[in-house]
């Protein structure tokens, strides 16, 4: 043993405990557990403690467990006297919009044929709140699980949560149920809200495209008066002209004249009746 730095301390005081307690272990079963890296005397109390509580728990099947990196005397342990895990506080919503905040108490027992390979409680508190949010979820109103919380231990153990793991669920215990905070009632909050500033942009593109429509109707009405003024230009040389061929006499030019001057004087009337009636309207 000493050639292959294996301590005989070890090796046989694991050998003589394991053979009072009645087990059948070769020194060279232990000392291939040994300088496989495994932690003998830990072997050595989990296979005296499960021949003690009648569990079939071989020197192989100990030895794999072990060096898969589990505690194989923790888990006989647990094998006997079952454990009690607690969940985190799972939240979930019922139909009615109503948000349940809840905490459960798993007691598992360690199922030996599938520690190795098997998953751990990580995976049992996650599948646990899986089932509480799928219960809490599938509840009409949230009065119901209030009024019955053990409805989500009967539907969570329904699932089988425990296929897969290390464990074997016994019982899953509902320790407290919460209400929170009106979620339903938020999200309607949110929609509308969104709504609203869906609303508010398209009111703003509107009254822009209104904007920009005055301005091209602004910008085509200064387009037009500028060619009235320019058409305007042209009348005294239009004028010259047929004074010159003889197609516009001095006659002619004064009714004109006389003509316009008439117009710009009604004009004139009728805007000082329009000022005169708004006065008196305001008066």
């Amino acid at each position: 043993m000493r050639i292959r730095k294996v301590p005989p301390r070890v090796i046989v005081d694991s050998l003589i405990t394991a053979t009072k307690a009645g087990l059948k272990v070769t020194t060279s079963e232990i000392e291939t557990h040994y300088l496989a890296g495994g932690h003998v005397p830990s072997v050595i109390r989990a296979l005296i403690s499960a021949d003690k509580a009648n569990i079939n728990l071989s020197f192989k099947q100990a030895t794999a467990i072990d060096l898969a990196g589990r505690d194989v005397f923790e888990a006989v342990q647990i094998s006997v006297n079952p454990k009690v895990i607690n969940t985190p506080s799972v939240a979930a919503v019922a139909v009615d919009g109503i948000q349940l905040i809840a905490k459960a108490r798993v007691t598992v027992r360690a199922n030996i044929q599938q520690l190795v390979g098997g998953a751990g409680e990580e995976t049992i508190l996650a599948r646990v709140g899986e089932g509480i949010v799928t219960s809490i979820g599938s509840a009409q109103t949230h009065k119901e699980v209030l009024a019955k919380p053990d409805q989500i231990s009967r539907l969570v153990l329904d699932r089988g949560l425990d296929a897969g793991t290390a464990f074997e669920i016994l019982s899953i215990d509902i320790a407290d149920v919460d209400v929170g905070d009106n979620i339903g009632a938020k999200l309607q909050i949110d929609q509308a809200n969104a709504d609203l500033k869906v609303a508010e942009s398209k009111a703003e593109e509107r009254r822009a495209m209104a904007v920009a429509v005055e301005q091209e109707m602004k910008a085509k009405s200064q387009e037009a008066k500028a060619q009235v003024i320019l058409a305007e230009a042209e009348v005294p040389k239009s004028m010259a002209a047929a004074f010159e061929k003889g197609n516009l006499g001095i006659m002619d030019y004064y009714r004109m004249q006389n003509i316009k001057a008439d117009t710009n004087m009604r004009t004139a009337i009728s805007e000082e009746g329009e000022q005169q009636s708004r006065e008196e309207e305001v008066g």
